[in-house]
């Protein structure tokens, strides 16, 4: 007898901004650009450790201009990508041995390495739940508490806003890990009250190796004060790039979330043979749960692929991801649902059309029928 297909779980994605105020967004950039940039100054880039600032000018620019559209006191660029900007705000913020409260569900393995090196003591709180989230900050000793804006479990349906509230409530800092989320929800974590945000300029089609922190001035000021190192620094030329990526990422994003949308719509009225089940989900990156009528999702990326179709990510969301991404899922929903291992994929669009999308699947699908 074959095995029974499981089903998918149901998933509250994240809300996104439209493509009108993606535009705004986008034109507000640029005003806060031309107030701290001379037009020169957007061709020239400096290094090395400045006195009086210890960082390049142009890369303290780029942090006020970020600042600046974030609605922050400050703002810092590090090495490391989103993992380095989490690890820097952690790092500043707690100490070996301090209570950190994090929400009960597989932690993201990168942000798991970072939690074991800076040694601390997590507590943990179902998220979704808001009597056991106000008991557990009510705890004593308890002073930060770090939120994944991105759905942690497949299933999560807390809104970020009401938990940061909630801490903010109870006397809790936070650190917000924004990956996947900044510019693609109406607002961060740091817009939503939280002490920092924190995420990869590398997934916003930044240069490689960046991240950022935003958020509070002595948060901040702790972060540069630890990265006083020129090796560490995020020189002016690598700044400058990041900040012309973002030019064009908040349209780019509304776009792709439209295509996610128009995706999981044909499929759901059977437009491709083989799907028997999708989701919008923000597992990681927003992206589509395709559950298959068959257990051959671990076939399907090297047989899309031939078709065109990225099968692993670079960075998820990088400059380097222009094609349809068909994968396996994140480890950490597989933490979570191991039994959708075999049956289910994860598609992001990227930057294709829906046509694409599904014309690749229904040849791959096709094929694996074979």
């Amino acid at each position: 007898m074959p095995p029974l297909p499981p089903p998918l779980p149901r998933t509250f994605p994240l809300p996104t901004i439209t493509l009108e105020d993606a535009v705004r967004l986008q034109f507000r950039l640029l005003e806060h650009t031309a107030a701290h940039f001379e037009g020169p100054q957007l061709f020239e880039a400096d290094a090395g450790v400045v006195t009086g600032l210890g960082r390049p000018r142009t890369t303290a620019r780029v942090e006020a201009v970020l600042a600046d559209w974030f609605g922050a006191e400050e703002a810092a660029l590090v090495q490391g990508a989103g993992t380095g900007a989490i690890r820097a705000a952690l790092q500043a913020a707690v100490s070996p041995g301090d209570p950190l409260l994090i929400h009960r569900a597989p932690v993201y393995r990168t942000t798991a390495v970072t939690l074991r090196g800076l040694g601390v003591r997590t507590a943990e709180a179902d998220f979704n739940d808001r009597t056991d989230l106000r008991q557990s900050l009510a705890s004593t000793g308890l002073t930060w508490a770090f939120v994944q804006h991105s759905r942690q479990r497949l299933g999560d349906s807390y809104d970020p806003g009401e938990v940061l509230a909630a801490c903010r409530a109870a006397g809790v800092r936070t650190v917000v890990d924004d990956n996947y989320a900044v510019l693609r929800v109406p607002a961060c974590g740091v817009q939503l009250g939280a002490d920092a945000s924190c995420f990869s300029l590398f997934k916003l089609h930044g240069p490689e190796g960046v991240g950022a922190v935003v958020g509070a001035h002595d948060l901040v000021g702790r972060i540069r004060a630890d990265n006083y190192s020129g090796g560490g620094q995020v020189q002016g030329s690598q700044a400058l790039e990041a900040l012309r990526a973002l030019t064009h990422v908040p349209v780019m994003w509304a776009l792709q979330s439209l295509v996610s949308a128009e995706v999981a719509a044909r499929l759901g009225a059977g437009e491709v043979p083989g799907v028997a089940e999708v989701r919008i989900a923000n597992a990681q990156d927003r992206c589509l749960l395709v559950r298959l009528d068959r257990p051959v999702a671990r076939q399907l990326p090297a047989v899309a692929a031939r078709y065109g179709a990225a099968p692993y990510p670079v960075g998820s969301d990088s400059r380097y991801e222009i094609a349809p991404l068909v994968h396996r899922m994140s480890a950490s929903s597989l933490d979570d649902a191991p039994e959708l291992a075999d049956w289910t994929v994860r598609i992001n669009p990227m930057r294709a059309g829906a046509d694409l999308v599904i014309e690749i699947l229904r040849r791959s699908l096709h094929d694996l029928k074979g």
